[in-house]
């Protein structure tokens, strides 16, 4: 789950920092200069709902982590009683 954090994280900084096109064209016009700037809104917001799923599915993962080794340690303590009755 860190790497598909760091991933999502990656992606949506570059998402978000890529705006080499709107250097260009904010010297044409206004309308031009104000679709660039909702695109790279739009493209923010997709970025943010992004890492906001993938910090809910990473914590998520943790807690099912943290159950499963529960369950491993119960199996464990279990077999550690098993062997000192024989």
């Amino acid at each position: 789950m860190k790497k598909l954090l760091a991933i999502l994280t990656i992606a949506a900084f570059m998402t978000a920092c890529n705006d080499s096109e709107s250097s260009k064209t904010e010297n044409k016009t206004d309308s031009t200069t104000t679709k660039v700037d909702t695109s790279a809104t739009n493209a923010m917001d997709t970025a943010k709902k992004m890492m906001n799923d993938a910090s809910k599915m990473a914590d998520t993962a943790a807690k099912k982590m943290d159950k499963a080794a529960d369950k491993v340690k119960e199996g464990a303590d279990k077999m550690k009683k098993e062997a000192e009755k024989k």
